[in-house]
Parts: structure tokens; sequence; C-alpha cells
């Protein structure tokens, strides 16, 4: 396993089995609060794993014990000018628009606190995996502001338009046996072991055409919220562009030769 640290704040481990990479919140004296710094790190390295052909999926993490990420840094906010805020707002956006637009699958391994900005970057993540001491809110409202990192529009998507007015609107927390419940979270996993399972989850994953997932993910994402024609234009497309590709000659091969594939990953 490798390791390269993007700033103070944020560490991405290479796993050397699986191609799996794990970007890794570690801001332990504040909580991974994200400050101004830690988002640009977010960013820096969403970019370089994006970049990295050899990642097929990535687990977000804390190195907290007691929390994911607790959201914004709001003891800096409270020094910020309103010029101040004007020009960390891009940079903010780009911590949660970093991880939500890699091209490759996302696990978020959740524990304790998922709190605002916190809970968005999960649910940047396609698949949430949590243990039982996660507890999960977007409190923006209580604060005099929203839910600016992409919760207005990625938690109606996972819980529906009313359920996701009725958390947003009363700023509550949720544990973690309702997050299941409500679909906030995807697994449910017993205290201490979300990161692991995440992991495992990853690894399994990874063990598919690297190919095969980008595309898939595309599809996904693109297709969301169109019409079904519409839909399976965005689909179709995305099977042209594997239909011809090394990885679908070989796991075609691999198939009938009943061994495992050794994906080209192109």
């Amino acid at each position: 396993m490798s390791e390269e640290r993007f700033g103070e704040f944020v560490l991405v481990r290479r796993h050397e089995r699986g191609h799996v990479a794990e970007l890794v919140l570690d801001r332990p004296g504040a909580m991974n609060a994200v400050s101004t710094g830690m988002a640009r790190s977010i960013a820096g390295a969403c970019a370089a794993l994006g970049e990295d052909r050899s990642v097929r999926v990535v687990v977000l993490s804390s190195s907290h014990e007691r929390a994911f990420c607790v959201g914004a840094d709001l003891k800096e906010r409270n020094s910020f000018s309103d010029a101040d805020l004007v020009r960390q707002r891009p940079v903010a956006r780009g911590a949660y628009t970093g991880v939500l637009e890699l091209p490759v699958p996302t696990v978020a391994a959740v524990h304790g606190f998922a709190l605002g900005g916190g809970f968005e970057l999960a649910l940047s993540c396609d698949v949430i995996v949590a243990d039982r001491t996660a507890v999960m809110g977007l409190p923006e409202v209580s604060v005099g502001v929203i839910p600016g990192g992409g919760g207005t529009q990625l938690l109606p998507r996972r819980v529906g338009a009313a359920r996701a007015a009725e958390l947003i609107f009363t700023a509550r927390r949720v544990e973690a046996a309702e997050a299941r419940e409500l679909g906030l979270v995807d697994e449910l996993v017993e205290e201490g072991r979300d990161r692991e399972e995440a992991l495992a989850m990853a690894s399994r994953i990874a063990g598919n055409s690297p190919v095969g997932l980008r595309a898939a993910k595309r599809a996904l994402r693109l297709g969301h919220g169109l019409d079904l024609a519409a839909g399976l234009e965005v689909e179709d497309a995305a099977w042209r562009s594997v239909a011809f590709s090394g990885d679908r000659a070989e796991g075609v091969a691999a198939f009938n030769e009943k061994r495992r594939p050794e994906w080209p990953g192109e």
C-alpha cells in the first residue's frame, strides 16, 4: 500500500491489491470540519484519482474515531467578510463536485457524525456504508444557510422530494437505524466495521472491467432524471463505448474458458 498526502488534511492510500484507492479525511483536531485548505485538498486528490487509470474504485473514509465529517468549518467562516465568503465558494464547491464527478464507482465509509457538508460528501458517493454509530443530517437552515454541497439535489434523488424536504426543513439529525430505513445509507454494519466493509465492497467492484465500470457509472449518472426513451439512448451510447473494447473481448473469452479475466482496461 502506498500513501500520498494532499495538503495537511487529506490522505490518499492506494491499496496494492484490487485497484482500490482510499481518500481519507484526516483533520482529527476539528472532526474533519472542511476548511478552505481542506476543500482545496479534497478537490486536488479527486483530480489526481480521476486521472489515474489504474484506480477502479474509490473509498471515502475518515481517520477520526467519532466522526466522518461535521461539515463546513464554521469557526473559519465566522471570521469571513462577505467578500471572503464569495471567494471561498468555488473552492468549497470544488470539493463536493470533485467527489461527485469521479469517473469510477465511489463508496463512503461513514461512522459517527456526518453532518452538513460531511453528509453531502457521503451523498456525492455512489454507495454509502455506515456503522451503527452514524448520525446524519443537513442542519444548514438552523444556521441561516442551505445545503450548498449538493444536498438539496442529491438527497431527494435518494429518498424522494417530500422526505428530503422534511429532513432539510427540520434540520434534524438521523441516527443509523432510521437512516437505513429511510434510504440515507445503503448498508448498515456493526460498529467499527464501516471502513472494512466499504473496502471489501470496493474490492468486489474492482474485480470487474474498469472500462465497464466507468461506462456503467456514466450511464447511471447521465440517464438519471431523463425520460425513458432519452435514458435508453444514454445507455446505448455507453454500451457502444464498451462493446468493441479489449475488456469486452477479454470478458467473453474468460467466461468461455472458465477463468478469471485479466482486464486490459481499454
